[in-house]
């Protein structure tokens, strides 16, 4: 597995297998980021999210809908992209921290869990669920 450094970034697939796309820890950031090169398009988003998604994840207790979407865009009830930007999360707020780049958590995130070895993942053309181990 990769280090997840700029260096040595995990290099992953959208549940569906539709996109690859990259992600690294920088932990220098302010506050400390997870940073997602999706082709020339950069998203980021807090590096805690990988702990407090896992743990969130575990409190639902079975599988949870991705429910990807843009940030300007509504996000599907009781998914992972709802817990991503809901004022109920540990950060009260949205994960994602560049402004106009903010959704998606539901689509980024999922994946690096389970490359991780945190979640199960479903890899349908829709409708993508996670579980916590």
């Amino acid at each position: 597995m990769a280090a997840g450094t700029k260096d040595d970034p995990w290099v992953l697939t959208t549940a569906p297998g539709s996109s690859h796309y990259t992600m690294y820890r920088d932990e220098d950031a302010e506050p400390p980021a997870v940073v997602c090169q999706v082709g020339s398009t950069t998203l980021k988003y807090h590096l805690r999210a990988i702990e407090d998604l896992t743990a969130w994840l575990k409190e639902q207790n079975g599988w949870v809908p991705l429910g990807a979407a843009d940030e300007n865009k509504g996000a599907a009830d009781h998914s992972v992209e709802a817990w991503g930007r809901s004022e109920e999360n540990p950060v009260a707020g949205w994960y994602g921290l560049r402004k106009g780049y903010r959704g998606r958590f539901g689509m980024y995130l999922p994946p690096l869990l389970e490359e991780l070895g945190l979640v199960d993942l479903t890899h349908d053309k829709l409708n993508n669920r996670v579980r916590a181990h």
